[in-house]
């Protein structure tokens, strides 16, 4: 296309276009990532094209009978007319973030091919390894070049997020003591029952399955082990930062407690903090927020402002010095088989784009 770009070691790729206008603007940037979520398998995608969209169920034609329903999804109602992208049911459809990608890409490609487009400078960083927690770990913020970001990552048409999870890892290992049963009475410690006393200790309901918008929660996400030891990890999440550290508190209080019951080194617990709430990071900087808010209305979009009950690239970046929001790339259902985008979404999404470059210029 023309662009200036680059590849480096650790596979991030970053484009820059220089301005067309005089004057002193800021550096704009776009970035999406390139991997998809370990949830499901990303190989051999075969996509299906639902050209104008009845409101029917969408036979996912690999995996015989099953469905992408309006009556489990009822949000496809609201795309009926449209053109939907889902997965054939095999693997999942890498919307999330090959939708960003698309809608950046497609965005480039107008600028270079209109040159009467104004804009000053333009910077594209695509990324690896989001859906790991690590899609900004190796990003060279300063040879990236931007005032400010945004991150095209986000779901539903509208959406626009600059608060996200403060978010921590939590592993414990439990060490008990096997003998044999006939011959354990005041002897035997059972890794995986002291694994369970543990999680018991925590509050019921603030689990995923319970929490909603500002909620956080304890997320035990594996657990494996035998009698004589296990081992089993949390993620601990919450916007208010206050909460958050009261959370791994708790954490650390029921370690102790099951130490103080069975044996100092009995649970070790090592909790790593992952990323931080970006609000306090971009509030500063609103009017990029407030840019994106017009970008969304000149294309007839209604901005919705809401917390992101996770955590993007943007968050880590705000923390290394470029405030970097989260813009929708329209895709619904990620991380799974059931994931589907609509044509037209993603073209909003490329629309907003561009309507960001032209209000910096």
């Amino acid at each position: 296309m023309g662009v200036e770009a680059t590849l480096d070691e650790y596979g991030y790729v970053m484009g820059r276009i220089p301005a067309n206008v005089p004057g002193e603007h800021p550096a704009i940037g776009f970035i999406a990532h390139v991997d998809t979520a370990p949830d499901a398998s990303g190989e051999n995608v075969k996509p299906q094209i639902i050209k104008n969209y009845d409101g029917s169920a969408i036979e996912l034609k690999g995996v015989p009978g099953l469905k992408l329903d309006p009556v489990a999804f009822p949000e496809l109602l609201a795309h009926k007319g449209e053109t939907i992208i889902t997965t054939d049911g095999t693997t999942l459809l890498g919307a999330d973030d090959k939708a960003g990608v698309a809608e950046i890409m497609n965005a480039v490609q107008y600028i270079m091919e209109h040159p009467e487009f104004k804009h000053g400078p333009v910077r594209i960083g695509f990324t690896p390894d989001e859906e790991i927690g690590r899609g900004v770990v190796k990003f060279d913020v300063a040879r990236f070049g931007a005032d400010y970001g945004y991150t095209m990552d986000g779901g539903e048409v509208g959406e626009l997020e600059f608060e996200n999870f403060n978010a921590a890892s939590a592993k414990i290992h439990v060490q008990g003591c096997n003998v044999h049963p006939g011959y354990a009475k005041g002897k035997m410690k059972n890794a995986i029952l002291i694994g369970q006393e543990f999680g018991a200790m925590l509050p019921v309901m603030a689990r995923p399955e319970y929490t909603e918008g500002y909620e956080g929660f304890f997320h035990l996400i594996s657990f494996k082990g035998s009698v004589e030891e296990a081992d089993f990890t949390y993620i601990i999440r919450d916007h208010d930062r206050a909460k958050f550290e009261a959370r791994k508190e708790m954490m650390q209080k029921v370690a102790d407690f099951v130490n103080s019951k069975y044996g100092e080194g009995t649970v070790t617990l090592v909790l790593k903090d992952q990323y931080y709430n970006m609000r306090e990071q971009v509030e500063p900087h609103y009017h990029i927020i407030e840019k994106a808010v017009k970008a969304m209305e000149m294309a007839g979009i209604k901005a919705k402002i809401q917390p992101i009950r996770g955590g993007t690239d943007g968050a880590n970046l705000s923390f290394r010095g470029l405030p970097c929001p989260n813009i929708f790339a329209g895709g619904l259902n990620f991380h799974g088989k059931f994931e589907w985008v609509p044509l037209e979404s993603i073209e909003k999404a490329s629309q907003v784009v561009l309507n960001i470059i032209t209000l910096f210029a």
